[in-house]
């Protein structure tokens, strides 16, 4: 409080100005914490960020498509976002950008690897938590779900098919108008084998196709070019010694 009858003195402020300046700070503050509260109960384990995102070495990528829905408009309409594109183009960076600044705006946002979402489902059908589970990845504004269709397998024969249990969710989701984003590597004709049933996948695909904007990232694979780069240094090193 001192600085601040000091800043008071210094600048001649009367005391409205002061009130404002020490309430603004508090407010701040407060704001930072609630952000922060978000963050970690949205299961977002990396940060990052679209200012840090490579731009110029996807040219072909969209970025103001990427910037009108880090607005959020999409999620206002009740669209869902559909990325795709091959390992390391930067799909999982744009949707922990999107997740991070969907906190950032105070939105009920989760994020979560498809195969973690399967596996919390398919352990409440073991548990007898399925319904309650199934509630609370409904309830999100916006639910983030990266890698579709990626490392999931069926631990027991009477156990659903990935493509049963995100039909369920999707459905849901759709039927309160709330927004799911998602990444996927794998083409979308073949989402049917590796989420074990053609037809519901197709009825996923059928969901998105209806009320989705879809990003390809045609481009080549960032970690692919950071290991060329490291091998190269690594050996410039190597020289030296």
């Amino acid at each position: 409080m001192l600085e601040h009858l000091a800043w008071a003195k210094a600048t001649g402020a009367d005391p409205l100005d002061l009130l404002e300046r020490v309430l603004g700070e508090a407010a701040a503050r407060k704001l930072e914490r609630v952000v922060e509260r978000r963050i970690t109960s949205s299961g977002l384990r990396t940060r990052k960020t679209l200012e840090a995102f490579d731009w110029a070495f996807q040219p072909k990528l969209d970025r103001a498509l990427i910037l009108e829905l880090a607005s959020f408009r999409f999620v206002e309409r009740g669209e869902d976002l559909l990325i795709t594109g091959k390992s390391g183009t930067g799909k999982s960076h744009i949707l922990k950008a999107l997740t991070l600044r969907a906190c950032q705006r105070e939105l009920l946002v989760r994020y979560a690897r498809c195969m973690d979402l399967l596996d919390d489902l398919h352990a409440g059908l073991a548990d007898g938590t399925y319904e309650r589970r199934l509630a609370a990845w409904t309830r999100p504004t916006l639910l983030v779900l990266d890698d579709v269709g990626l490392g999931y397998v069926k631990k027991r024969d009477d156990e659903p098919t990935a493509a049963h249990s995100l039909f369920n969710l999707l459905d849901r989701r759709h039927e309160q108008r709330r927004s799911t984003a998602m990444s996927s590597n794998i083409r979308l004709a073949d989402w049917g084998r590796y989420l074990g049933d053609a037809t519901l996948a197709a009825a996923v695909l059928d969901r998105l196709a209806e009320n989705s904007i879809r990003v390809d990232i045609d481009g080549p694979s960032y970690r692919q070019h950071v290991g060329r780069r490291r091998a190269q240094q690594y050996g410039k090193d190597s020289a030296t010694q």
